[in-house]
């Protein structure tokens, strides 16, 4: 859904995976993550939301932080997956995979595998 219209508590519940999933691509800043998440199409997440998430990816060691100068503008404080949360990315694609199968058969009994045609 373009525009990132989806209810909020839907992006609450899959921001973690997806700023994990963004992180595996490449070593990212605060600001760069919120462009990449609405450039996927989840709207703006604002810095309320997304700087707590990413100090409690770093608290919980799943992501490891560097400084780096920026081409004329300020140190960047620059996030990478970490091997613990490399291994928590995989574990919660697995998870939301379980996730959206269950939520599939609810919402589409009729459908064939319970997916919406």
């Amino acid at each position: 859904m373009p525009g990132g219209s989806f209810p909020a508590d839907w992006l609450r519940g899959a921001l973690d995976l997806c700023v994990l999933a963004i992180l595996a691509e490449s070593a990212s800043y605060g600001y760069a993550i919120a462009q990449r998440l609405e450039a996927a199409g989840l709207g703006a997440v604002k810095g309320g939301t997304l700087y707590p998430l990413l100090a409690r990816l770093e608290a919980a060691g799943l992501v490891a932080p560097s400084w780096r100068t920026g081409d004329g503008g300020p140190s960047r404080k620059y996030l990478e997956l970490t091997d613990a949360g490399r291994a928590e990315l995989v574990h919660r694609r697995d998870l939301w995979r379980q996730f959206t199968a269950s939520v599939d058969r609810l919402a589409y009994p009729l459908e064939a595998g319970g997916r919406h045609a």
